[in-house]
């Protein structure tokens, strides 16, 4: 924002916010956009300092990227201590699929406390 500029609006002079074109970025992912509803709802005065500065999709974006990094990260370490092999998943396909749903929430749970809701 270069120069600031006022609107009349009664007998009040409100300041005619401008946000500045961003270029076009690839849309939001699921983690981006819970870290953007964690930050409307809790965290307001981050936000809008995010918004205003023209901050915001940028943070979002690189939230969304590194929740998805740590997920592709932490499924397979979750799943080998959980024992859910190769072979398991031959053996006895419903009980592979149960451990790798578990483990995906246990590597969500971990995201969201560590990334998202901080």
């Amino acid at each position: 924002m270069s120069e600031l500029h006022y609107i009349q609006n009664g007998d009040y002079q409100i300041p005619a916010l401008i946000l500045e074109e961003q270029p076009p970025q690839k849309p939001l992912g699921k983690y981006g956009r819970m870290r953007k509803t964690y930050l409307k709802e809790h965290r307001t005065a981050l936000y809008n300092n995010l918004l205003l500065t023209g901050k915001l999709t940028a943070h979002l974006q690189e939230i969304d990227e590194a929740a998805n990094g740590r997920l592709e990260q932490m499924i397979p370490e979750l799943a080998k201590a959980a024992g859910a092999t190769e072979a398991l998943k031959a053996r006895d396909p419903m009980r592979w699929v149960g451990l790798m749903n578990n483990c995906k929430a246990q590597a969500e749970e971990i995201i969201l406390t560590e990334l998202i809701n901080n």
